[in-house]
């Protein structure tokens, strides 16, 4: 989404586009961890999903967080 300067701010003083936070932000790397009988997805950002018992859920629970980088789900 584009959005115009404030009239009153010079041009340069705004940040290029491609500095966005987005833009800067590392991809998501996400793997599975095992802990006795459970299995719980971890993330290079810090997220962390729930223990879960079920590898396919700790799995999915990985590419739901890929799905939504933010934090954000769907249904939530």
């Amino acid at each position: 989404m584009y959005e115009d300067p404030p009239a009153h701010a010079p041009a340069q003083a705004l940040a290029p586009a491609s500095t966005s936070p987005a833009a800067l932000a590392p991809p998501h790397s996400t793997t599975t961890l095992e802990r006795g009988s459970f299995c719980l997805a971890r993330c290079t950002c810090g997220w962390s999903g729930p223990a879960r018992r079920s590898r396919d859920r700790a799995r999915t629970d990985a590419e739901e967080h890929r799905s939504f980088p933010d934090g954000a789900r769907q249904g939530a």
